[in-house]
């Protein structure tokens, strides 16, 4: 008797130029590459290892930027490289979404794909596992599109927020009634508060046939092209064809494009701990306090100072007196000391004024 074929896909993005993490993330290195933690391992080999966990590690697929392709097979040596999926120029996740889709569909046209960021901690990952696991059975089953929500444990205004519908009779999946990205504080806490309302982690699972259907609707003059203008019929000329029109592509996220634009989209009440550590304010909120401050990695000497997130490079010492609730982080050539706020707005005020005024090397 032979062996059923295991369906299951993931595609990893990994192409963000992470900006909201600047000067430790870097346009030449982004924080997906780096060892932010100090562990041994980079944002994007924690995510490939935990992801092999749950699909067959030939399943998985990598989506990033031309620029940065080197360094995902630096990092991922057993990556293939027609599991690589490079952009020419970056346009948000709905198009890169549809292009991997697209690249899955040339292995099995029935697959059930889960889209991951590079750029999350996982807590209790056998709890994961199983609600990943649970998720793509779903969406195989209802040929549909699922996204993973956690019930929120603080008024967060930096994540985007998933309201549940109705009730699905399976596995604590419900349909999405509404989404809101990244709201005030106030709203926050209501939105907390009512029960109604989940984080959304930016994890996606879809089947090829629910996702070519949904962007189709999102993407026609993209989507429509890749399936039908064409007849592209091998990966070669897929990743050349791709090249070509994906810079014309709208610079269209996949929250929007499923969230708000598509009318048949569930989520889970997932088990598992997470946390995004895409800005600043994310990694203060969730990693662990000394003295109410948090120190990554860096030899530091602390009087007086509360509230704070700091990360210095090795072989430097920091000593902090007096400060309370700011950002102090150097990389190469920039030393950062900025008030750490609830959303991004001051780091992106200065990455841009600093590229304007010093040129892209300080970027």
């Amino acid at each position: 008797m032979m062996e059923e074929k295991n369906k299951n896909y993931c595609v990893v993005f990994a192409g963000g130029k992470g900006r909201r993490l600047w000067p430790c993330s870097r346009a030449k290195c982004p924080k997906q590459f780096i060892d932010f933690f100090g562990i041994g391992k980079t944002l994007l080999q924690q995510t490939y290892e935990r992801m092999c966990k749950v699909v067959p590690p030939e399943h998985i697929f990598i989506s990033t930027n031309e620029e940065y392709a080197p360094m995902v097979k630096e990092q991922l040596p057993d990556i293939k490289a027609d599991h690589i999926m490079a952009e020419v120029v970056s346009r948000s996740t709905a198009p890169a979404v549809a292009w991997a889709t697209h690249r899955i569909s040339f292995f099995d046209p029935e697959a059930s794909i889960v889209f991951t960021p590079s750029d999350q901690i996982i807590y209790d990952e056998d709890a994961f596992k199983e609600d990943i696991q649970e998720g793509l059975k779903f969406v195989h089953d209802q040929d549909t599109l699922l996204t993973m929500g956690i019930k929120p444990t603080r008024p967060e205004p930096g994540y985007g927020y998933i309201q549940v519908g109705d009730y699905s009779q399976k596995d604590r999946i419900y349909k999405v009634q509404s989404f809101t990205e990244k709201p005030d504080r106030d709203f926050a806490t209501m939105f907390m508060e009512s029960g109604e309302w989940y984080w959304n982690t930016g994890l996606y699972l879809g089947t090829v046939g629910a996702l070519s259907k949904s962007l189709n609707v999102v993407l026609n003059n993209v989507y429509q092209l890749f399936d039908n203008s064409l007849k592209v019929t091998t990966i070669a000329e897929e990743d050349i064809y791709a090249k070509e029109i994906l810079p014309s592509c709208p610079n269209i996220s996949i929250d929007l494009a499923i969230l708000e634009k598509t009318e048949d989209v569930y989520v889970k009440d997932c088990k598992f701990g997470w946390a995004d550590i895409g800005t600043w304010h994310g990694v203060y909120e969730t990693s662990k306090k000394e003295k109410n401050n948090v120190v990554i990695d860096s030899d530091v000497m602390i009087e007086n100072a509360h509230d704070n997130v700091i990360k210095l490079p090795k072989g430097k010492l920091g000593v902090i007196n007096g400060l309370e609730g700011f950002i102090v982080a150097e990389q190469d050539n920039v030393l950062l000391i900025c008030k750490k706020e609830d959303s991004s707005a001051l780091i992106r005020k200065y990455v841009n004024e600093v590229q304007l005024r010093k040129g892209d090397e300080y970027i």
